[in-house]
């Protein structure tokens, strides 16, 4: 079945592109140009009162739509925010900075928490250990010793690799390796609505960041994350939204937070995407769309990609390239580690020059894969890749 029908704004604007980049830049769907302008409208009618509506209605039913994508029990635990980094230190915020710190983690962690964590560590207090995940295959096997190696106040872990696509152990495989008193967050932003993705057995015991920006489809603007029940830290990074309901109560002696995932909000922020994001869960549900068909489409169209490169035989671009911990689960994007930097970023402008869109990183190239695509698109890339060195 093809999906590109949903992605029509997009494909007007760029009618001659492949765009293999939706890991990094997705296209939206059509539906999230009518949230847009819902958006606008309800602030016209609403002004002062839009915020009625907002957090009357409309996020009640994105926690609702997302406690249905992940399975999660209990809806009124999603917090929102304009990005991932702002829930991340709300959480680090918790933890008195004049107290020992420690942290574990991986090498391969997006720049949210890689950058904030190695700024932290300036904190002579502070102590990060860092698992290498390379060799793929005998992570999960380093990732235990390290959980048992040590006492550690905060994990950190994606749910898929951002600079591999490779996907981690789950958090269930090693959760009864941690004491109860440390803090988990799993960062899900390159797995949720891309991977399968069950909350219900770890939802009282990890936080889970995620957004809109990837898989989504909805755009930047909309990050999100789940709360334990009964958490009880108290962020020192807090804002309004953090006691929203006792607004009209005098505001002195101690600082109280909600009883919700509401304890880690912020403050005032754009909402337009958070009515984006819910047009694409609601078309999904409407559709009866769900991550796993998403995921098994993917899987069909990454299959006609290597099927070209097998036939293309690039010297540079081929499958002995391809980072990977097996095919058969993998995120929804591929990337291949070159001999160096010059050499991807050189290879990454002849491809964009074909009309075919990727990113990289240093001396990996990545190529993404969405619900837009059809097997028959990465045809174009047997012309190309004879044309490119």
């Amino acid at each position: 079945m093809s999906y590109k029908s949903h992605y029509r704004h997009f494909f007007e604007l760029h009618p001659q592109q492949l765009h293999c980049a939706p890991h990094s830049h997705h296209y939206w769907p059509d539906v999230t140009r009518k949230a847009q302008l819902e958006y606008w409208d309800d602030s016209a009618v609403g002004v002062d009162h839009k915020w009625d509506k907002i957090f009357g209605e409309k996020v009640p039913h994105v926690q609702q739509r997302l406690a249905q994508l992940l399975n999660y029990p209990a809806p009124e635990q999603f917090v929102f925010a304009p990005n991932t980094h702002e829930l991340l230190y709300r959480v680090i915020s918790a933890f008195a900075q004049d107290q020992p710190l420690r942290i574990l983690t991986t090498d391969s962690e997006f720049h949210s928490f890689s950058r904030q964590v190695r700024r932290l560590a300036e904190r002579p207090q502070v102590a990060v250990t860092v698992v290498a995940t390379e060799p793929f295959d005998s992570f999960a096997s380093r990732w235990s010793d390290a959980l048992a190696g040590a006492a550690h106040d905060l994990i950190f872990c994606s749910q898929v690799y951002f600079n591999s696509g490779v996907i981690a152990p789950w958090v269930e495989t090693w959760l009864d390796q941690v004491p109860s008193d440390t803090q988990i967050i799993i960062d899900g932003y390159h797995g949720c609505g891309a991977i399968e993705t069950d909350l219900s057995r770890v939802a009282d015991r990890v936080f889970y960041l995620a957004g809109s920006y990837k898989y989504l489809q909805a755009g930047e603007g909309c990050c999100f994350m789940s709360v334990p029940r009964d958490c009880s830290l108290r962020p020192e990074y807090t804002g309004w939204f953090a006691d929203f309901n006792s607004l009209a109560k005098p505001q002195q002696g101690p600082i109280d937070y909600a009883n919700d995932g509401f304890r880690f909000a912020g403050a005032t922020q754009d909402f337009s995407a958070l009515y984006r994001l819910a047009a694409v869960l609601d078309w999904w549900h409407q559709e009866g769309l769900t991550v796993a068909q998403i995921h098994r489409h993917v899987q069909t169209q990454q299959q006609a990609f290597l099927a070209v490169l097998d036939v293309a035989q690039h010297p540079v671009l081929n499958r002995s390239r391809l980072l990977h911990n097996g095919l058969a689960e993998h995120g929804h994007f591929y990337t291949f580690e070159l001999d160096s930097a010059e050499q991807v970023s050189e290879l990454a402008v002849q491809l964009q020059q074909a009309g075919i869109a990727t990113d990289y990183r240093y001396k990996r190239l990545r190529f993404g894969f969405a619900l837009y695509h059809d097997p028959e698109d990465f045809h174009v890339l047997t012309q190309a890749l004879s044309k490119v060195g």
